[in-house]
């Protein structure tokens, strides 16, 4: 048995100038980073005596004979990729919600891929593990996503990337003392809006005509640099705050999807209350809000926004892992396969009441 453990993220600037059909030509960086909230997928050998030969446990159960029966799309795909024609049971339990603007989805991706690889003896490093991803999501799966959150997910911490027209990918860790960045993380709050929404959905509406976004576009990249010189420089943290603000300003232009009069009327309420700065996290449209407040002025947020779900969380740097392998249970599943062993009476007993 496996079980890897992938964070979600927060992306400070950048954002939308990690997609493919902007980078391949124009070039994009972010800046962003991983933080103590994670998925959690949990990977085994079936073994022989279930009559599935698939088991997936996520907001669904799912019973399936062969991966092209699989509902779930980046489950199949991720088992196509692979290859995988052994009986699996799958589970995946996540500490914050799908559709949320945290990268979950590129989070299971990468997860799923650390865990079955594992599972079959493999161990792969954490450039090929976002990689692959990235390749499963935007050319197998067709989603309308960026390159940022894979990267993220499989490398973890606090990170510049840079996403050339040629299609490499740099990351290069943000190399920071630890005051500064416990004090960047004293100054940021995290709020669930409870707007579900597919980040997929909402890019679909700007990514089609990004030549005509391209001011917006180039301004959020050039606001990149200016969080890293102010982070570096170790002035007023406060600024930093600032550009947040001006970012989601300018990101707002780019599709009237991106914010909503409900989202607007939060963002106002936590200002008035002391926020400095803040945006949605991930496309926009819903999900999480992330604020910029000083310290002093965080009891004073919390009472502006008291109906949304605050989600305290401190940064994270080890990226995907493989937390748990029990090499056991697996050759005892592997052995009973080889040896051709049934236990007849299990044929006929619903597997759900046996798991």
């Amino acid at each position: 048995m496996i079980i890897s453990r992938t964070p979600y993220r927060i992306s400070f600037f950048g954002g939308g100038t990690d997609y493919p059909e902007w980078y391949r030509e124009h070039g994009g960086e972010v800046l962003a980073t991983t933080i103590d909230k994670y998925c959690y997928i949990t990977c085994r050998y079936l073994p022989p005596f279930f009559q599935h030969r698939i088991r997936l446990v996520y907001s669904k159960i799912e019973d399936a004979q062969t991966v092209a029966e699989i509902q779930h799309p980046a489950v199949r795909a991720v088992l196509t990729h692979l290859a995988i024609n052994r009986g699996l049971e799958i589970h995946h339990d996540g500490d914050l919600p799908a559709r949320s603007g945290i990268g979950s989805s590129s989070s299971f991706t990468v997860g799923l891929l650390n865990a079955v690889h594992a599972l079959h003896g493999r161990m792969v490093g954490k450039r090929q593990l976002a990689l692959d991803a990235i390749y499963l999501e935007q050319e197998v799966l067709k989603e309308n996503v960026g390159s940022q959150d894979q990267v993220l997910a499989a490398h973890g911490g606090f990170n510049h990337i840079e996403f050339h027209p040629d299609g490499q990918i740099s990351v290069h860790p943000v190399t920071l003392t630890p005051h500064r960045i416990r004090e960047l993380n004293n100054h940021l709050m995290l709020f669930y809006t409870g707007i579900a929404r597919t980040s997929s959905d909402v890019a679909a509406t700007f990514l089609g005509s990004l030549d005509s976004r391209r001011r917006p576009l180039r301004i959020m990249r050039d606001l990149v640099s200016e969080g890293l010189s102010v982070l570096g420089a170790g002035g007023d943290i406060e600024t930093f705050g600032r550009l947040l603000h001006e970012l989601w300003q300018v990101k707002k232009g780019l599709s009237d999807r991106v914010s909503s009069t409900e989202v607007d009327g939060l963002y106002e309420s936590a200002r008035a209350a002391g926020a400095i700065g803040g945006k949605l996290t991930g496309a926009g449209g819903g999900g999480f809000l992330l604020l910029f407040v000083p310290p002093d002025r965080r009891q004073s947020v919390r009472q502006a926004l008291e109906r949304l779900i605050h989600v305290p969380f401190a940064f994270e740097s080890s990226g995907s892992q493989i937390i748990f392998f029990d090499p056991e249970a697996d050759y005892a599943a592997e052995e009973q396969m080889r040896a051709g062993q049934l236990i007849t009476p299990f044929r006929s007993v619903d597997a759900a009441s046996v798991l």
